[in-house]
C-alpha cells in the first residue's frame, strides 16, 4: 500500500477548504508529512443523518458498500445464490455452516424465518479507490536538544497562528481539525453563508437547508421571523408540505399575532423549574404576572403589561424539524458571516456604562432587530443590574494593572540554576484572572474550563512576541456535585452568534441585553422576566442563567432531530484461544453480572452481545426463550445480521436471559482451538446492529486481527524498541478502522476499545475506531488472570467505573469565543461535522478536549473576552440537555501582563497534544525538538520583553518556573522517550492518553507526585467526612530524595508505587505493611492490610484520598529495592540522568546556552 493509501482527509465538498480530522494545518505540522494520513484531496465521506433513514448518496462522495446497513433480511443471499439452511451446532469437530443455532439440552430447533435476498446497492460492489500517491517531500532535519547540536530558528510552533487555508490538508490519526470559514457541513449539507438578517432564535431550519424529513423549506423572504414565534399565516403544519415564505411586516417578539396599534397581549411565563444539584421535577408554582410583587418596579412609569390569553394564529404550529445537528447547535463560524447590524461600527468599543441601567431611550429599530411594541421610558429604572459587567470594566480594570511599584509574585524573577526547590508543597494551583471580584465570582471553574493565558494579548503580534501557546482545555462533562438545572420552553440565545445568555452579558435596560461575544443587542423574551429562584417578576439579570457560569438546560423539542434514543449497550468479546487463555472472560462477565443494575438508563435500555474468533457469534435473547441461543455466522467476508429483532433486547424485560448468558459464556469456549481473530467483521456486525438506534459498543480484544477486513500484520521490531532513531509505525497500517469509525459517528455509535494483550496488537491502527467515534482506549499489557493478578484487580475496578459512570448519547459540542478571536484546532476523540461542530456519539465524564486559538482582529477596544462551550446531548434517561460553560478573561497590552497570567500546567497539556500530532505527522525527533524549543522560546521572550532588569543565569518568571521541568518530564514520558525499551503499543497508548485525558489526570502522568509516608503526622492534615487526611510535602523526582531508611509513595496517575527502603523503620513495616521484617514483604503485594494502628490508619486514609480524586482506580504496588518493578519506579525519576537523556540540571544548562545566544 502506498503511503497515501492509508490516509483519509475529510474534504467537505469539492472546491471547498478542507475540514480535516488530521494534523494542524500550519507550516510546522506540514514540514515533513510522514507516512499515514498524508493524502491528496479526497471527497468527503457521507455523514448519515441521525434520523436513521437511508439517505440519498450525495453526488461526488464516497459510497462504502461494505458499511451499508443490511435490510431486515435473516440471511445474506448474493446474486444467483440460494440461502444456506440453518442447522444445529453439534460441538467441536463439526464445521459450522454459515448460520447455525446453539441449543441447550431439551430445546427445540430454531427454524430460520423466510428470507429474502439482499438487494445490492446502487453502484454495485464498488469500493473506495486508493488515492493517487503523492510525492514525498524532503524530510525535515531532526535536531536533538543535546549540547552542541544545532537548534533551528525557534519558530516551530507559531503559537495561535491560524493555518493558511490554501495549504493542502495532511491527514493524521491525531484527532484534531483546522477550521475553515464558509465550509460546508460534514453531513453533506451545504452551509452557505446566511443571506440577509440573522436566523431567529429557536428557528428550526437554516435558509437553504433541506430537511432530513423531506420538508421543503424555501428561503425566507422579507423581514426575519421573530424570536420564539410560531409559524406565520400561510405556513401550514405537517410534514412533507412546502412552507411558503412569510409575507407582510415582521411580527413582534414572543407573540404570534401581527403588530397593531395596541400593545400585544402579555404572554405568561412558561413552566420552568430550577433546582441546583438535582434533576428538575414537578411544575412551578402558579404565576400571576398581572400582579408582580410590590416594590419590584417602584415609581415605574409603565406597569407590566396585563395578562391576557395568547392568541394563536390559525394553522400555526411550533413543531419544527431540524435537518442536522449543525442546525440545532447553530451559530458557529458560518452563522454570522454578515456583521451584526447595530447602531455603531463593528469593532468600535461600546461606551462604558456605570453600574445599573443607563437612562436610555429606545434606539431606532435597526435591521435585524424587531421593533419593541412596549417601549420603556427614559426615566430611572427601579432595579439595579449586577454590580459589574464587561461593559463597566474600563474603570475597574484601570486600577488593576500589573505595572505596580511592587511586581506581583507571578512575575518574580527566578534563576532556575540557583533555586532547586521549585515545587510547591501541595498541588499546583491555576492562576486567577485579574478581574473584579464580583465578576471573578461568576467565572467558570478551572477544573472545567481553563485557558493557557489568563491574560489575553490585545494583538496577534503581541502573542507572537510572548512565544506562548494560546488555547483552552475543557472537561465539559465532568462529574459535578452542584449543577444548576433549568427547565424552560425558552432558551435565551443571541440572535446573531447564537451564544447562550450567561453571567457576562450586559443588560442595557429591562428589555434588552447585549451579547458578550458579538455585541449584538437582543430583546429579553417575556418568559425570561420571571425568576424561578426568587419567584419574582421583572429581574432578568437575577435569573440562574445569568448567575451561574456552568448551567444545564432541559432542552425543548426544537433541539431534537428525532425522539431521544434509548440507552443501548453492545458488548463485543474476543473468544479465540488466546483470549480464553488470559482468563479475561471470567472477569468481564462477572463484573457485568455484579454491575448490571448500575448501567445508566431507564425502562427502554437495550443490551446485546457478540463474540468472535474466526467466525462471528450472535446471541438471541428474545423474551420467552428458556435459554439464550447462539447464532454462528461464518461468512465473514460479507457479514449480515441473522435475526435483527432479537439480538438487542430490553434489559428490564430479558434480564434473566442476559444473566444466564453471562454465567455460561466463559465456559462455552474453554476448549476452543480457534486461534484466528476476525475483529473487522465483528465491528461491521456491531455497526449494522446499532445503526437504527445508535449507542455504545464495548470491544474486548486480545490479539492482532488476522482474518477478514481489517486484518493486520505485525510491524514491530523488538530489537529497535530502544533505538535512538525515529520510531516508525506510529501511523495506522490501514484506513479501515478510521472509515468504519466515521460511519459509526454518523449513526451515533461510539466504540470503546479494551486491549488486553502482552503481544503486539498494532494499537496505532486499532485505536482509530475509538478516536474518531468519540470512544476511549483502555490498555492492559500482559494481562493474565494467574500471572498478573494486579491487572485483574485493575480491570475489575475500571469496569465498575466504566459500566456505572454517567453517559450522554448523540451529543455535539461547539466552542464560541469573542469576536476577534478564532479557534483553528481541536484535540481529543471526536469527529468534526462542520467547521467547528464536534460530533460526539457518546460523551463521558472522563474525556477532555483541547483547543488552539489565534487572534484575528486587534482587541484594543475590549477590556475582556469570553469563551463559551455548549454541549448538547441525550441523557441515559432520554432527556435532551444542554450543558453550557462560560469563561471570561481580561485583555492586556504588555508582555509583563501576558507572562503574569501564564498557566504553566495548561500550557504543558496543550504542548503535549501538539507534540503527539507532530510525532505522527513528522517524526518523534521533530516533536522532541519542538518541545525543547517551546521552553527556549518562552524563556528567551521573557528575557527580552518581560524582564525589567537583566539578570545573569537562566531567569524565568515565577509562574513559568516549572515549564522546563515539565518539558523534561514530557521528553522522558513513554510517548516521547528514546533510548529506553518501550513497546510500540505502550507508546501509542501513552499518546492516546495525552490527547484525551483531562488536564487534572494528565499532569500526574507527565510529572508524578512523590511523598514520604513512613513519618506521616496529623500536622497540616485536612478533615473530610470525619476522616483525617495527612498532607505530606511533594518531593522532587530524584533519587537523591530517596532514603533507604524511609518509605516513599509515588502517584503516577494510573499506578501508585510504595517504595520501601532496605533500612526502613521496623515500626512502619510491622504496623503498616503487616509483615515482621523487610525480607518478608511479598514481591507482588498490591494491598495494605487494615491494621488497628495509627500509622496504618493514616497511610490508608492518604492513599484512599488520592484514589478518590480520579475516576479510574489506580493499583498500588509495594516494591522493595530488588523488586522487578523497581525499574518502572525509577523511570519516573525525571530529574535524574539516564543513559540516553539529560538530567534536569543538565537540561537547564542547555536552555541557558540557547537562551543567551
Amino acid at each position: 500500500m502506498s503511503n497515501t493509501a492509508a490516509g483519509y482527509n475529510s474534504q467537505n465538498g469539492e472546491g471547498k477548504p478542507p475540514c480535516s480530522n488530521g494534523p494542524i494545518q500550519n507550516p510546522v505540522m506540514t514540514q515533513a508529512p510522514g507516512q499515514g494520513y498524508n493524502t491528496v484531496a479526497q471527497k468527503m465521506h457521507p455523514q448519515h443523518m441521525p434520523a436513521k433513514a437511508p439517505l440519498e448518496q450525495p453526488v461526488g462522495q464516497y459510497h462504502y458498500g461494505c458499511y451499508q446497513s443490511a435490510p431486515p433480511a435473516s440471511v445474506y443471499q448474493g446474486p444467483g445464490q440460494s440461502a444456506p439452511p440453518a442447522s444445529v451446532y453439534q460441538g467441536p469437530g463439526q464445521s459450522a455452516p454459515p448460520v447455525s443455532v446453539y441449543q441447550g439440552p431439551g430445546q427445540t430447533n430454531m427454524t430460520r424465518p423466510p428470507s429474502r435476498p439482499l438487494q445490492p446497492h446502487q453502484g454495485g460492489s464498488a469500493r473506495i479507490a486508493a488515492p493517487a500517491q503523492s510525492s514525498t517531500p524532503p524530510p525535515v532535519s531532526s535536531n536533538s536538544f543535546y549540547p552542541g547540536s544545532q537548534i533551528p530558528p525557534h519558530s516551530h510552533w507559531p503559537y495561535g497562528t491560524p493555518p493558511p487555508m490554501s495549504q493542502p490538508s495532511v491527514g493524521s490519526p491525531a484527532n484534531h481539525v483546522t477550521s475553515a470559514p464558509s465550509q460546508p457541513s460534514g453531513y453533506g449539507i451545504q452551509n452557505s453563508p446566511p443571506q440577509g438578517p440573522p436566523v431567529p432564535l429557536n428557528s428550526s431550519m437554516q435558509p437553504g437547508q433541506s430537511s432530513g424529513y423531506r420538508i421543503q423549506n424555501s428561503p425566507p423572504q422579507g423581514p426575519p421571523v421573530p424570536l420564539n414565534s410560531s409559524m406565520q399565516p400561510g405556513q401550514p403544519s405537517g410534514y412533507g408540505i412546502q412552507n411558503s415564505p412569510p409575507q407582510g411586516p415582521p411580527a413582534p417578539l414572543n407573540s404570534s399575532v401581527q403588530p397593531g396599534p395596541a400593545p400585544p397581549p402579555f404572554n405568561p411565563p412558561s413552566s420552568q423549574t430550577y433546582q441546583p444539584g438535582r434533576q428538575p421535577f414537578g411544575p412551578p408554582p402558579p404565576l400571576r404576572p398581572a400582579a408582580p410583587p410590590t416594590g419590584q418596579l417602584n415609581n415605574a412609569a409603565t406597569p407590566p403589561p396585563p395578562a391576557a390569553a395568547k392568541q394563536e394564529v390559525p394553522g400555526a404550529e411550533r413543531a419544527h424539524i431540524h435537518n442536522s445537528f449543525d442546525a440545532l447547535e447553530s451559530g458557529g463560524r458560518n452563522a454570522a458571516q454578515h456583521p451584526p447590524q447595530m447602531g455603531r461600527a463593528v469593532g468600535l468599543p461600546y461606551p462604558s456604562l456605570p453600574p445599573g441601567y443607563q437612562n436610555m431611550a429606545a434606539p431606532p429599530s435597526a435591521p435585524g432587530m424587531q421593533p419593541r411594541s412596549q417601549p420603556y421610558p427614559a426615566g430611572a429604572q427601579s432595579f439595579q443590574q449586577a454590580p459589574l459587567g464587561p461593559a463597566q470594566l474600563g474603570s475597574a480594570l484601570g486600577g488593576m494593572s500589573l505595572h505596580q511599584s511592587q511586581p506581583p509574585e507571578a512575575l518574580r524573577a527566578i534563576n532556575l540554576l540557583q533555586e532547586r526547590n521549585l515545587l510547591p508543597q501541595g498541588p499546583v494551583t491555576p492562576p486567577v484572572p485579574c478581574l473584579p471580584q464580583d465578576l471573578q465570582r461568576l467565572n467558570c471553574s478551572p477544573e472545567v474550563f481553563r485557558c493557557t493565558l489568563t491574560n489575553i494579548p490585545q494583538t496577534q503580534s503581541l502573542l507572537n512576541k510572548a512565544k506562548l501557546p494560546l488555547g483552552l482545555l475543557l472537561h465539559p462533562f465532568r462529574d459535578m456535585s452542584q449543577l444548576p438545572v433549568v427547565t424552560s420552553s425558552t432558551i435565551v440565545r443571541c440572535r446573531s452568534c447564537r451564544t447562550y445568555i450567561n453571567p457576562f452579558v450586559t443588560f442595557l435596560d429591562q428589555r434588552r441585553w447585549k451579547c458578550n461575544l458579538c455585541y449584538r443587542v437582543n430583546e429579553v423574551p417575556e418568559e425570561f422576566m420571571y425568576n424561578p429562584v426568587s419567584r419574582s417578576y421583572g429581574e432578568p439579570h437575577k435569573r440562574p442563567e445569568v448567575q451561574n457560569p456552568t448551567i444545564e438546560f432541559i432542552a425543548p423539542s426544537e433541539y431534537m432531530l428525532r425522539p431521544p434514543q434509548p440507552a443501548v449497550y453492545l458488548f463485543v468479546l474476543d473468544v479465540s484461544h488466546n483470549a480464553v487463555e488470559t482468563g479475561y472472560l471470567d472477569t468481564v462477565c462477572q463484573s457485568l453480572l455484579d454491575s448490571l443494575s448500575l448501567l445508566p438508563g431507564d425502562t427502554r435500555t437495550k443490551i446485546g452481545f457478540i463474540t468472535f474468533d474466526s467466525t462471528v457469534h450472535f446471541y438471541n435473547l428474545q423474551e420467552g426463550l428458556s435459554q439464550p441461543q447462539m447464532l454462528v455466522v461464518s461468512d465473514i467476508e460479507d457479514i449480515f445480521i441473522p435475526t435483527p429483532d432479537s439480538l438487542l433486547v430490553n434489559l428490564s424485560e430479558c434480564k434473566e436471559l442476559v444473566q444466564d448468558l453471562l454465567k455460561g459464556l466463559p465456559q462455552m469456549f474453554t476448549r476452543t482451538l480457534e486461534t484466528q481473530c476476525a475483529l473487522g467483521p465483528a465491528l461491521q456486525a456491531a455497526f449494522k446492529l446499532l445503526s437504527p438506534t445508535g449507542g455504545r459498543v464495548s470491544v474486548f480484544q486480545t490479539q492482532l486481527p488476522s482474518l477478514g477486513v481489517g486484518a493486520l500484520k505485525s510491524r514491530e521490531d523488538p530489537n529497535q524498541r530502544a533505538s535512538a532513531k525515529d520510531i516508525p509505525h506510529l501511523t495506522p497500517a490501514t484506513d479501515f478502522y478510521k472509515k468504519l469509525a466515521l460511519d459509526c459517528s454518523g449513526q451515533q455509535i461510539a466504540v470503546d476499545l479494551f486491549l488486553l494483550s502482552g503481544q503486539y496488537c498494532d494499537l496505532a491502527s486499532l485505536a482509530c475506531i475509538s478516536k474518531y467515534s468519540a470512544g476511549g482506549v483502555h490498555y492492559y499489557p500482559s494481562y493474565h488472570h494467574l500471572h498478573n493478578p494486579a491487572q485483574v484487580e485493575q480491570l475489575q475496578r475500571d469496569l465498575k467505573r466504566y459500566i456505572s459512570r454517567k453517559i450522554g448519547f448523540e451529543s455535539v459540542m461547539r466552542v464560541r469565543c469573542t469576536k476577534g478571536l478564532s479557534i483553528h484546532t481541536f484535540h481529543g476523540n471526536f469527529f468534526v461535522r462542520s467547521t467547528d461542530l464536534l460530533s460526539l456519539p457518546n460523551i463521558n465524564p472522563d474525556s477532555g478536549f483541547a483547543v488552539q486559538m489565534s487572534i484575528e482582529e486587534n482587541l484594543v477596544d475590549m477590556q475582556v473576552v469570553s469563551f463559551q462551550a455548549a454541549l448538547l446531548y441525550t441523557s441515559s434517561k432520554g432527556e435532551r440537555r444542554i450543558r453550557v460553560h462560560t469563561l471570561c478573561l481580561p485583555v492586556v497590552n504588555s508582555m509583563a501582563d501576558i507572562f503574569a497570567g501564564a498557566d504553566v500546567q495548561a500550557i504543558t497539556g496543550l504542548l503535549a497534544s501538539m507534540a503527539v500530532d507532530r510525532s505522527v505527522t513528522a517524526s518523534l525527533s521533530d516533536a522532541r525538538d519542538a518541545l525543547v524549543n517551546a521552553a527556549i522560546d518562552s524563556l528567551r521572550a521573557y528575557r527580552s520583553g518581560g524582564l525589567s532588569v537583566h539578570q545573569p543565569g537562566l531567569v524565568a518568571p515565577a509562574c513559568l518556573r516549572l515549564l522546563p521541568l515539565y518539558v523534561v518530564a514530557l521528553l522522558k514520558q513513554k510517548a516521547f522517550r528514546t533510548g529506553t525499551s518501550t513497546r510500540l503499543d505502550e507508546r501509542v497508548f501513552a499518546m492516546c492518553q495525552l490527547k484525551y485525558q483531562p488536564l487534572a489526570y494528565l499532569m500526574l502522568m507527565i510529572h508524578p507526585a512523590l511523598y514520604r509516608v513512613d513519618n506521616l503526622t496529623d500536622e497540616g492534615a485536612i478533615s473530610i467526612a470525619d476522616r483525617t487526611i495527612p498532607q505530606p510535602a511533594i518531593l522532587q523526582l530524584s533519587v537523591e530524595k530517596l532514603s533507604r531508611d524511609g518509605s516513599f509513595l509515588m502517584d503516577s496517575g494510573s499506578v501508585l508505587y510504595l517504595w520501601v527502603g532496605r533500612n526502613c523503620a521496623p515500626n512502619f513495616i510491622t504496623q503498616v505493611l503487616g509483615v515482621p521484617n523487610y525480607t518478608a514483604i511479598p514481591q507482588t503485594m498490591t494491598q495494605l492490610p487494615e491494621l488497628d494502628t495509627a500509622e496504618s490508619t493514616r497511610t490508608r486514609a492518604f492513599i484512599s484520598w488520592l484514589r478518590e480524586q480520579r475516576p479510574f482506580y489506580p493499583i498500588l504496588h509495594v516494591i522493595r529495592e530488588e523488586s522487578p518493578l523497581k525499574a518502572s519506579f525509577m523511570q519516573h525519576m525525571v530529574e535524574d540522568r539516564t543513559e540516553s537523556a539529560l538530567s534536569y540540571y543538565e537540561f537547564l544548562l542547555h536552555l541557558q546556552q540557547q537562551v543567551n545566544k
